[in-house]
């Protein structure tokens, strides 16, 4: 709550978020929407933890974020957050299978099954005959499909997807979108920012952030709770 970032450039302050207050349900599928430098980038790297608020008040769960440190914020980003970002962010180094597990590298005690969930994983995305390919091999709707795919492994609590239609033909992006549909049907809470309005309309619920602030809510409820 009253969630600010602030950035030092010389003398001048910029404020990207300007005491940003609003909860996000479990099992919500919200989209993010704002001009450029509206503070939607820096609210998603807040969300997944990438970044730390100035002040305020940022809960995952009822775990109160300010509170950790770098390597119990690490931990929680391993174990309930699932990123999926308009560059993909693969490994170039590695193939399918080995990207889709990343996440569990930073684990302590990784599940047992790891390898067996990666496995399905990659067949439900459409890639189980991709397993030994690496990122240069696939094409850019098979690269997100991985990187999809590497954002479930973990079974996140909350999934943050960054423009992640961004660099697909509009086919692609119609059958990425889908599986978003899918993933929130099955009880995932999505955050999905975006500039498109077509886009934006599919989700339950509409962030519009100008400023630094909640500009406008639409959706499941009309004002920031």
């Amino acid at each position: 709550m009253d969630v600010r970032r602030e950035y030092r450039m010389g003398d001048n302050v910029v404020r990207a978020l300007n005491g940003l207050s609003i909860t996000f349900q479990r099992g919500e599928y919200w989209s993010i929407m704002g001009s450029s430098g509206s503070g939607k980038s820096t609210l998603l790297n807040i969300l997944g933890c990438i970044d730390r608020a100035s002040s305020g008040i940022y809960r995952v769960g009822g775990e109160d974020v300010s509170e950790l440190d770098d390597d119990d914020l690490s931990d929680l980003r391993s174990r309930r957050l699932g990123f999926v970002f308009q560059s993909y962010n693969l490994i170039p180094q590695l193939n399918v299978l080995e990207n889709i597990l990343v996440p569990l590298f930073y684990q302590d005690n990784p599940p047992e099954n790891s390898q067996e969930r990666a496995l399905e994983l990659a067949e439900r995305v459409g890639l189980a005959d991709r397993l030994d390919h690496r990122p240069l091999q696939l094409s850019g709707g098979q690269q997100q499909r991985v990187a999809i795919a590497r954002s479930l492994i973990n079974d996140p609590d909350l999934l943050l997807a960054d423009e992640a239609t961004g660099n697909l033909d509009s086919k692609t992006a119609q059958e990425i979108l889908d599986l978003f549909d899918e993933l929130h049907a099955e009880g995932k809470t999505i955050l999905l920012v975006t500039h498109e309005e077509e886009i934006g309309n599919r989700a339950q619920a509409m962030l519009r952030l100008k400023d630094g602030q909640v500009d406008s809510v639409s959706g499941l409820s009309a004002t920031p709770r």
